[in-house]
């Protein structure tokens, strides 16, 4: 159901449950261990970015609703909190990860992008949460995530309408940093990965904790924080390694320490 390939540093990590990805219990806990794996992966910079891709026709439509119809009542709200802790794991991954949506990704499924630091649709993709259609609201990080991303006015939009939106309408509003043919997708969203992964290991890391801590703070703390994180980079021999390379005039060699 889940696969993690490394290629280049990179992280590829593959849903694999035709044809719509829907998540049932074992998939959900599949997503939280490849996170707590990649997690360690990060750290010792063997992979230095994520990719979240789909093997099937769909990214993701979301819960498993055989699965929710016949479950017991006092089952529900801590089947859907482990949904939720599966998409804060993957959003707690050090280094930064890019979904890369194709077909539906729908309720739960768009949730667990908003867990992706950044996101490219395929153009023919639908996004929408359509919890509040169905008698109950985003339980997996919706809420918060989409209204961090786009705002409170447009995140009650998407979400109190209920509508599927394109992907030229979820670029419009922000949900998606670019629309793609259906065939360059995959390249593109690699490609972007590698932008990453072609930068050095620890100050990524730090980039990444010092833009998500800062957002949460007043600007005069989260200045105070940035200079936190910039320190932890002084020292490490990818800094001294970028400078010998640049009066050198050849690519660094970083090692992620």
């Amino acid at each position: 159901m889940i696969q993690i390939e490394i290629e280049k540093n990179i992280a590829i990590l593959t849903l694999n449950r035709p044809p719509v990805n829907a998540l049932n219990r074992q998939m959900v806990a599949g997503l939280q261990q490849a996170a707590q794996e990649l997690k360690q992966k990060s750290l010792t910079s063997e992979v230095r970015s994520v990719i979240i891709q789909s093997a099937a026709r769909h990214f993701c439509a979301g819960a498993d609703l055989q699965e929710r119809r016949t479950m017991p009542m006092e089952k529900i709200a801590p089947t859907v909190l482990k949904i939720q802790q599966a998409f804060s794991a993957i959003a707690a991954i050090p280094v930064p990860v890019v979904a890369a949506i194709n077909g539906s990704a729908i309720g739960g499924g768009l949730e667990l992008v908003l867990a992706a630091d950044l996101r490219f649709a395929s153009e023919n993709a639908k996004l929408g949460l359509r919890e509040t259609a169905l008698g109950i609201i985003p339980g997996a990080g919706g809420t918060q995530r989409l209204t961090r991303l786009i705002g409170y006015a447009a995140a009650l939009y998407w979400i109190n309408s209920a509508k599927i939106f394109s992907a030229e309408e979820a670029l419009n509003w922000r949900v998606v940093q670019g629309v793609l043919p259906t065939k360059l997708l995959a390249d593109h969203v690699f490609n972007v990965a590698a932008d990453f992964a072609a930068n050095a290991p620890v100050a990524v890391r730090a980039a990444k904790r010092a833009v998500l801590q800062g957002l949460e703070q007043p600007l005069e703390t989260a200045l105070a924080t940035e200079h936190e994180f910039y320190k932890t980079t002084i020292e490490t021999h990818d800094r001294r390694e970028a400078l010998a390379a640049f009066f050198e005039k050849r690519k660094p060699r970083f090692r992620g320490e």
